[in-house]
């Protein structure tokens, strides 16, 4: 049998995983057997588990009103602490946890939730598996969601309201506050999906998360710029009634409940996600936002020159107009590359994409042309 061997990274220009942090790897291989699903059998890696959620909150500002919501730190139904959350899969279990909780939560009768066309294809599958009407709105000429086509969607029957903080096709980042103010006014739940630019944002003067608006909960990957190890994607919810929303009584376990979606989970995600944001938060996580700004700013300038047109830079994806011809060449040349939904080509510049690596796609793309 011809033995398999994984992607190297050295071609992949539009794919939102990355070489992990190499203390995340080492973590994930020491915890690949435990399962945090049971925290109480397995009280190291549920400690990690609230230590990561715990520098998650941080990273999203819930440290900073989680005290004024609802007092005392506390444990959760699956033993984090109080940031209120836990380690996904990833962004798809996290969304759709978040819908799950906030259909559970209002409780009506027919519930819809209301998301821009922009959204992630993840809400998609929640409202199939949770039979949920998904109602999509506009977004705007630069991609952001229109506020007032979103208040036209919502009604009495809207559980939840989703905003998205780095869209995976433009990096753009929607009207948070306003969108939060609609959901309140309907008396429904507003989501947050910044599963890949969660670790980008903190670094922007971006309003995004729970401390610049009334945030109910919030998707945030460390599997994505977080550089830790797949899988691991994170779920916070800004008071403890989110995930109470989500528990389940788990009575052959010797934890009594459980809030996560996959029941047992391999703690190489857990303890991964811990690695990576005890070595590079703040400052490693910083220093990367900028070079990948950097980067993607002089990519962008070197396609104008070449005559394409790129829509401005906002988080480090580059969206450039190329023919089929000239991408089918590209990707004959090894290059991963993939299309927006619109047709234009996308380009992440996550940690392995070095300007270095771009200027060999450029020097294709003279080829090719």
């Amino acid at each position: 049998m011809q033995r398999a061997a994984p992607q190297e990274f050295d071609r992949v220009l539009s794919s939102m995983c990355t070489v992990p942090h190499p203390d995340a790897r080492a973590a994930a291989e020491r915890f690949l057997a435990v399962n945090p699903g049971d925290p109480a059998t397995y009280a190291d890696v549920s400690e990690l588990e609230a230590q990561a959620v715990a520098t998650l909150g941080e990273l999203t500002g819930l440290d900073e009103v989680v005290g004024d919501v609802d007092g005392d730190a506390g444990s959760d139904a699956d033993g984090v602490g109080a940031a209120h959350g836990y380690i996904t899969s990833g962004g798809t279990e996290a969304n759709l946890q978040a819908v799950r909780a906030a259909r559970n939560r209002r409780d009506v009768e027919d519930p819809n939730i209301v998301v821009p066309d922009s959204a992630h294809f993840s809400f998609s599958k929640a409202a199939d598996v949770l039979d949920v009407t998904l109602r999509r709105v506009p977004t705007d000429d630069d991609h952001r969601t229109d506020p007032a086509a979103a208040a036209a969607a919502v009604d009495e029957r809207t559980v939840l309201v989703v905003a998205v903080a780095g869209s995976t096709e433009y990096g753009r980042v929607d009207p948070i506050p306003e969108l939060a103010a609609i959901a309140h006014e309907a008396d429904a739940y507003c989501h947050v999906d910044a599963a890949w630019g969660g670790f980008l944002l903190p670094f922007t003067d971006h309003l995004w998360n729970f401390a610049h608006a009334p945030v109910d909960s919030l998707t945030i990957d460390p599997h994505k710029c977080g550089q830790a190890v797949i899988p691991a994607g994170g779920l916070l919810f800004r008071e403890r009634a989110g995930m109470d929303a989500l528990a389940v009584d788990t009575p052959y376990l010797e934890s009594t409940s459980q809030a996560s979606l996959t029941g047992t989970r391999s703690g190489a995600g857990v303890a991964g996600a811990a690695a990576a944001l005890e070595a590079l938060w703040p400052d490693g996580y910083r220093r990367e936002y900028e070079r990948a700004a950097r980067v993607s700013r002089w990519f962008a300038d070197e396609l104008r020159e070449r005559g394409y047109e790129v829509p401005a830079v906002e988080l480090p994806i580059v969206v450039a107009d190329l023919s089929t011809a000239t991408f089918e060449a590209l990707r004959e040349r090894g290059w991963r590359l993939s299309r927006t939904g619109s047709g234009p080509v996308r380009i992440v510049v996550m940690p392995h994409v070095t300007r270095e690596m771009l200027t060999g796609v450029l020097a294709d793309l003279d080829d090719v042309r």
